[in-house]
């Protein structure tokens, strides 16, 4: 009996890793096109494109913030399992929405929708809590982190080539995906929360997203890890709000070559949370591999800032991936501080920060981009949000360092982060 458990949480991870991976490469084939068409709706002009890609990453990450914690505290009560399905099964119908949307509003509306069944991300997240050994879970999250990779590898790649065809093509692709993931969940995902553990019933008080948010008040460590993951994803924002189009305007890069940059991204990405996770935070421990990533995030994102060629930008990417060490790292930190019984609110509660980011994040950036780019513009710099997205992790290597510390119950080896 003993040696059959470590087997089944391998199967089950290596379930969740597939699920998670069809979901990124689902959302990652509609990454190189998505601004394209916002921006063919408004006539071509990439400026305006600009605000509205903004205002699209707002509404989503508004629509995620309020849904979330509902999300997290649903899989707390009925399971892991239910909730991934209903999301995966929800996405594929939506994909195929937006492939039809023949107007802005319309695929605004599509864009909701997507905010409102995109809980397996967050859902995950509690299921590898559930089957995973504290000491073991930075590498897990590793290997989560490593799917998304993948993900990124492949999907935009797909996309790049089906959009440089038809730009609704990748939405019926990602349509086929996510709902081929339905129905592998539904035949092969197993449940990771036993009904003895779960919450004895929904919490209303925890689902909405000002009481997921409080909840994080009860455990002062993980309230000052939040706020880390908070900076972390507001700066991450910068890419999906201006990525596509400023390697447009500032490379003349198209869709497929925005494929196949972000399939380089992947790649690194894979390379680090498949590969140097676990050796890392091995020897560092969590507290210093997180801030080791920090600083590594600034860094790439002062390159990307000031790179006014392609190749410059290009230099930047292997060591901005390093920052992928901090989130498995932060995410271990986190799951060390509270019981199975509340993982999925939690999860759910940090899943609302990051969307509280991508409300914010969004108009930082999309906007910067838009003002230093305009007639108007103060100074002509493109990569403008890149540099804001590097202060902004500046920050947060300050707060990590007050707030990274292991329960004081924890011991041994890289435990011992001090």
């Amino acid at each position: 009996m003993a040696s059959s458990a470590p087997r089944a949480r391998r199967a089950a991870l290596i379930f969740i890793f597939v699920t998670v991976l069809i979901d990124v490469l689902a959302f990652g084939v509609i990454i190189p096109v998505l601004p394209h068409l916002i921006e063919d709706f408004v006539g071509g002009d990439t400026a305006t494109a600009a605000y509205w890609v903004g205002i699209f990453g707002t509404v989503f990450a508004l629509i995620q913030f309020v849904t979330a914690p509902i999300q997290g505290a649903l899989s707390d009560r009925h399971g892991r399992r239910p909730v991934i399905l209903m999301s995966c099964l929800g996405l594929g119908l939506d994909f195929i929405f937006m492939a039809l949307a023949n107007s802005l509003p319309w695929l605004l509306v599509g864009r909701i929708i997507s905010g409102i069944t995109s809980a397996s991300f967050t859902t995950a997240n509690a299921y590898v809590a559930d089957v995973t050994e504290p000491a073991q879970r930075a590498r897990s999250y590793g290997m989560i982190g490593a799917a998304f990779g993948l993900g990124f590898i492949v999907g935009p790649l797909i996309g790049g080539w089906l959009g440089a065809v038809d730009l609704r093509l990748p939405f019926w692709f990602a349509a086929g995906l996510a709902l081929l993931n339905f129905l592998y969940g539904l035949f092969v995902l197993p449940e990771s929360l036993p009904a003895e553990k779960r919450a004895v019933k929904f919490d209303w008080s925890h689902a909405n997203p000002l009481g997921s948010l409080l909840l994080l008040k009860r455990y002062p460590q993980v309230f000052g890890l939040a706020a880390v993951v908070f900076i972390a994803n507001l700066a991450h924002y910068v890419y999906p709000s201006i990525f596509v189009l400023f390697a447009d305007y500032q490379y003349q890069w198209g869709p497929r070559e925005v494929g196949w940059v972000l399939a380089a991204v992947g790649v690194c990405s894979v390379i680090v949370n498949a590969v140097l996770v676990g050796r890392v935070v091995k020897r560092l421990g969590e507290r210093r591999a997180l801030m080791f990533g920090l600083g590594c995030g600034v860094v790439g994102f002062v390159i990307y800032g000031f790179a006014g060629v392609g190749w410059m930008f290009l230099v930047g990417i292997p060591i901005s991936a390093l920052w992928a060490l901090a989130a498995p790292a932060t995410q271990a930190l986190i799951t060390r501080q509270v019981g199975a019984d509340v993982q999925g609110r939690i999860q759910g509660a940090l899943m609302s920060l990051v969307s509280l980011a991508g409300i914010i994040g969004p108009a930082i950036f999309a906007g910067s981009f838009g003002l230093f780019i305009g007639e108007l513009a103060p100074l002509h710099l493109p990569g403008a949000p890149f540099l804001i997205a590097a202060v902004l992790l500046a920050g947060a290597v300050l707060i990590a360092w007050r707030y990274a510390r292991l329960p004081a119950t924890a011991s041994g080896g890289a435990m011992a982060d001090g």
